[in-house]
């Protein structure tokens, strides 16, 4: 049996994969079964920041494996305790305090789970709790049961009904629509920076700002979820700021770069205080209110840190920034009417396709055609939305590979302007 075969027979038809069997990765390349190998600018969605199997994430994931895989969270790991401190001090650079867990869906949760309790301690005028959080259309969060409610994405929620209530989804970057949907009930604002998975959708600075005034007015949590813009991936650490640096968000979720690969993701809440008595935000999740059996064990910390040490040594945001500036202008150059706008920030990046230009099989996404047809072409990107072309390549990715990748795109993108 080969590996299709094994897929077909063996494993949850949960995915729409293509038929790559990837067997080795170094740097921005990919091989697969057949030998074929290809430019990586998917990278794990957004996940191998440094690129396959660099040698940091090597080395400390066969250092660390020899010493502690794994124990309780019952004890102090110090992996976890340093990891922690790298985040709050070099990266978010704001008091608080983090929770780790094993994805990214898992670290919205804890956000879910936070603004609930903060509705407790901060009640409506009856005594009730506060409970709703405001999301938006075209919004990715994952999909588990609180985090698939909170996405603003109806099709990943068909047959699941009925979904976990408490969230209100409104037009991205329509701040009326915010202001209007505020009820009594309403304890947070949840938001990408920039929407990954719903088209390469950036918030505008004006309306993320808007946003963090908006909370202060109401007394609600400012949560932003990086899981696929944070560590460096749109030219910031974080990737608000590459938007508004001025805004101070209430929590932070992350996954996806902070390991470089190996499974890992957090949260973090502010230390401000939250009541006249000093209540710090982040002590809010006390013991018993949350946990994981994996979340920040020794060889995920340890990995993590050594990938953020690497981001920020190598100050791989400001290269993102300065790759991800020369390939917008690169492709906008060219003039091609299949192509409607290069969004995004850094090398978060989404080619918008003019739909009048690609023929599209029946029951085939326009994005997916030409996603398959770079593929054929030895380029590896992913869908963002129905019309759109998500670029995502190695923080790290060179020049020359950068160049390689845009006379792919070219070449295809022409094809369908005959």
């Amino acid at each position: 049996m080969n590996t299709s075969e094994k897929f077909e027979k063996y494993v949850m038809p949960t995915y729409g994969r293509y038929s790559l069997a990837p067997v080795r990765g170094e740097g921005a390349r990919l091989w697969d079964s057949a030998g074929h190998c290809y430019l990586d600018f998917c990278a794990g969605i957004a996940t191998c920041v440094l690129g396959h199997c660099h040698p940091v994430v090597t080395q400390v994931i066969q250092k660390q494996a020899a010493m502690l895989v794994h124990c309780s969270n019952l004890y102090q790991i110090p992996q976890q305790a340093d990891l922690a401190e790298f985040i709050v001090t070099k990266c978010v650079q704001e008091p608080g305090k983090v929770f780790f867990s094993n994805s990214g869906a898992e670290a919205n949760e804890g956000l879910i789970k936070s603004a609930r309790r903060f509705g407790h301690r901060h009640p409506m005028a009856d005594g009730s709790p506060r409970y709703e959080v405001i999301t938006f259309e075209k919004s990715f969060h994952g999909r588990t049961s609180g985090s698939m409610a909170a996405t603003g994405q109806d099709k990943i929620k068909v047959e699941f009904d009925p979904i976990l209530t408490g969230f209100v989804h409104v037009p991205f970057n329509d701040l009326e629509a915010v202001r209007a949907a505020i009820r009594p009930e309403t304890v947070a604002i949840m938001l990408e920076a920039v929407q990954g998975e719903g088209g390469v959708n950036a918030a505008k600075p004006e309306f993320l700002r808007a946003l963090a005034e908006l909370c202060k007015e109401h007394d609600l949590l400012l949560l932003i979820d990086e899981v696929q813009c944070g560590f460096g991936r749109c030219g910031n650490l974080m990737g608000w700021r590459a938007i508004a640096p001025d805004v101070k968000p209430d929590g932070i979720s992350w996954a996806k770069a902070l390991g470089g690969g190996f499974p890992i993701g957090g949260f973090w809440l502010s230390d401000r205080a939250i009541d006249d008595k000093g209540t710090e935000l982040s002590s809010i999740m006390s013991p018993g209110s949350h946990g994981s059996t994996y979340g920040g064990n020794p060889l995920g910390s340890a990995t993590a840190l050594a990938v953020l040490q690497e981001i920020v040594s190598e100050n791989l945001p400001d290269r993102a920034n300065k790759m991800g500036a020369y390939i917008k202008e690169e492709i906008m150059s060219w003039q091609l009417p299949v192509v409607t706008a290069v969004r995004g920030y850094g090398l978060l990046l989404g080619i918008g396709i003019n739909p009048e230009y690609v023929d599209v099989p029946e029951g085939k996404m326009l994005s997916g055609v030409v996603v398959e047809a770079l593929r054929q072409e030895g380029l590896l990107t992913v869908p963002a939305g129905p019309e759109t072309v998500r670029l995502l390549p190695p923080l790290n990715v060179s020049e020359e590979e950068v160049q390689q990748a845009l006379a792919i795109i070219k070449r295809v993108l022409k094809t369908y302007c005959k």
